[in-house]
């Protein structure tokens, strides 16, 4: 099974289809492409292009709302923020980075006092003897 994205002349991914393996193979069964584009062309219409659930095309699975770009060869999902830049690499948004400010907080050294202990003499306790008589039947 191959799937095919269609786009429109945004190139928005507007829906996504599962075209099976005769409908995109040549006569010597080899999967082409250009042969399964024109099979969803004939069929529905429109502006199609390739994706694949393991991304091994394309960088990314498309889905709906998602944008093919020609230069990177890609499908780029929506921006979740504004303030997210796109990693040309793996097409994937990526968040800002903030490096947190450095406060320098001083050190205060607090006096260390000296504790003593004292020895307490530990005291056995006494040891009670128990008589256990043996009683002869």
């Amino acid at each position: 099974m191959a799937h095919f994205a269609q786009l429109n002349a945004e190139n928005l991914v507007t829906q996504v289809i599962v075209v099976a393996n005769p409908d995109t193979a040549d006569q010597n069964g080899v999967e082409n492409e250009a042969i399964g584009i024109e099979f969803c062309t004939n069929l529905l219409g429109g502006t199609w292009r390739q994706t694949s659930y393991n991304a091994n095309i394309r960088k990314n699975y498309a889905g709906v709302g998602y944008k093919y770009d020609a230069t990177l060869d890609a499908f780029i999902p929506p921006q979740p923020f504004a303030s997210w830049t796109l990693n040309n690499e793996t097409a994937q948004w990526e968040e800002p980075v903030v490096e947190a400010p450095v406060v320098e907080v001083p050190v205060v050294e607090a006096p260390i006092e000296e504790t003593l202990v004292e020895e307490v003499p530990v005291q056995e306790a006494p040891v009670e003897e128990t008589l256990v008589k043996e009683i002869t039947l």
